[in-house]
């Protein structure tokens, strides 16, 4: 089969996972790793000058239980490593016979028109007209204001001189009668002059009618595009039941899918494996090539698939797969309370345990907190941790302690330490980081760099301890944005070393090693400055 590869390794169906990778939460199983290590040997040493992609790989058995893998690349520009077989688009939209370049084409044409229609002689001629127009009844109109200006001086000084004058009602009327005229002549210079600007106006219209009806027309072709792309990537089940892209999205309330839908790596893997009766076994991805400016990929790291684009159009393709359950704690994940008075209590969040409930009813501390306070105000949480991380949290008890507490933060007046350890050498002792952050709107958690949208976000932090191969260091916080210390750490503007154990933006482990160890404020019952600590168990 052309897209086929075999495997470089022997196996034993014991050595096969039980159940399909979960293409969101996921450890490489070694035959996806091995897949990927041969996939890259094709791929070489990519060229710091070109951009990084996200490539893919499948381990499938065909017909005759022959074991290999299928590779694909995200997005529809295809690599120049002509010797590996990738999988076809989903959709071909970059076919020059089909449907799309024709609109495209024809969208093409629209952009000429409406550039033509925009820039006609006539039309700039009368942009300059009504510039001019528009500029001559402001000057007249400042000079008219200037001239009223001078002549109720004039008038007030004539009123102050006809004071006890024998003749001062006569005056005076006269005056009256003199601000009025004024004032009539101003409105009818501003009717005169807005009727010149009107007139230019009236003519251009006309132009600007077609400009619009253009650019409605390509709005509504543009559109009915779309619309046929998106109904053109029909995915498939491993049961052989299709669904469209458009349908997809719609049954997820979404009115039309995002950009890219259907180009990423998972997506063309199962549809090409189900199109030819393969077997899908495990699932892996890797970005292969130098780091974007914005999202957080290292090169040769594994990555789940996006939430965006992927989770509902994988949510029909794996529909009839076992697939691979989160590993779940042990044991059960509890607050330990360090320190509790009338208003305040102070507990250490486990690594894995919600700060507050999610979507769905979930444990987490505010739902053990109010178990252990079921008399305390609500909301109860002042600040949040991530899931990952672990550490210290604020819980009042009343609303005048979470009111104060709340101020605190906002004021940025209390002081908070983390703790972590980064997969790599940090040679410097200590800086700054002055990177703003978003969310990625693609691949919700992740959070982004972002120059031109992001919030400003500030991170102190130093170097306490090098190992051969990690560094622990302190990080301080001076803002609170979403995953600020994870991807403060982890993108190449700031230290270029991912904490430890991040599965979004670094190497997935056990845990994350992140811990909110310390935390100072003014306590708000006794407004003394109080510190507390509580180390971190790595």
């Amino acid at each position: 089969m052309h897209c086929f590869i075999t495997l470089n390794t022997t196996w034993q169906d014991k050595e096969l996972p039980k159940c399909f990778t979960n293409p969101f939460h996921y450890t490489p199983h070694p035959l996806s790793i091995q897949a990927a290590k041969q996939l890259q040997a094709e791929l070489g040493t990519p060229n710091p000058e070109t951009k990084g992609k996200m490539y893919g790989v499948l381990i499938v058995k065909n017909k005759i239980g022959d074991l290999g893998f299928l590779a694909a690349y995200s997005g529809n520009d295809q690599p120049q490593v002509s010797q590996i077989p990738f999988v076809p688009q989903v959709f071909e939209v970059t076919n020059p016979y089909g449907f799309f370049r024709k609109g495209e084409a024809g969208l093409n044409m629209l952009n000429e028109e409406i550039y033509k229609a925009e820039n006609s002689t006539q039309r700039q001629q009368l942009l300059k007209e009504l510039e001019q127009a528009n500029e001559k009844s402001n000057d007249t109109i400042k000079a008219a204001k200037l001239a009223m200006a001078k002549a109720k001086k004039e008038r007030q000084a004539k009123r102050a001189e006809a004071e006890n004058h024998t003749n001062e009602d006569n005056i005076l009327q006269q005056l009256i009668k003199e601000s009025q005229t004024e004032k009539s002549n101003f409105n009818k210079l501003k009717k005169e002059c807005k009727k010149r600007v009107e007139a230019v106006e009236l003519k251009l219209d006309t132009y600007n009618q077609r400009v619009n009806e253009l650019k409605k027309q390509r709005k509504t072709q543009s559109a009915q595009l779309q619309q046929q792309i998106f109904d053109s990537y029909i995915f498939l089940n491993c049961k052989g039941k299709e669904k469209s892209a458009s349908l997809i999205f719609r049954q997820t309330g979404a009115k039309v899918p995002p950009a890219g839908a259907g180009d990423c790596c998972a997506p063309k893997l199962l549809q090409y494996a189900f199109q030819n009766q393969l077997h899908p076994i495990a699932i892996a991805e890797f970005w292969w090539g130098p780091s974007p400016k914005k999202e957080i990929r290292k090169h040769a790291y594994f990555y789940p698939a996006c939430k965006s684009k992927c989770e509902p159009i994988l949510g029909h393709m794996l529909k009839g797969l076992e697939i691979e359950k989160a590993k779940e704690e042990n044991r059960k994940l509890a607050i330990k309370v360090l320190y509790e008075d009338d208003a305040i209590a102070i507990v250490n969040k486990p690594s894995g345990l919600l700060s507050v409930p999610g979507k769905e009813e979930q444990e987490s501390v505010y739902t053990q907190a109010k178990a252990l306070y079921p008399n305390a105000d609500d909301p109860l949480i002042v600040h949040r941790l991530d899931m990952a991380t672990s550490g210290i949290l604020l819980i009042t008890k009343t609303k005048s302690a979470h009111e104060n507490l709340q101020k605190q933060f906002l004021n940025k007046s209390i002081q908070k330490r983390y703790v972590a350890i980064l997969d790599g050498i940090i040679k410097e002792d200590s800086g700054i980081i002055d990177l703003p952050l978003r969310v990625d709107l693609d691949d919700r958690p992740r959070q982004l760099v972002c120059f031109e949208h992001g919030k400003p976000a500030l991170t102190k932090w130093e170097v306490i301890e090098r190992t051969a191969s990690q560094s622990k260091v302190h990080f301080y916080p001076i803002s609170g944005r979403t995953h600020q210390l994870r991807v403060h750490a982890a993108h190449p503007l700031g230290l270029n070393t991912p904490i430890a154990g991040d599965p979004l933006y670094g190497l997935k482990a056990d845990r994350l090693m992140l811990h909110a160890e310390e935390i100072t404020f003014i306590h708000p019952s006794t407004q003394e400055k109080v510190t507390y600590k509580y180390k971190a168990d790595f």
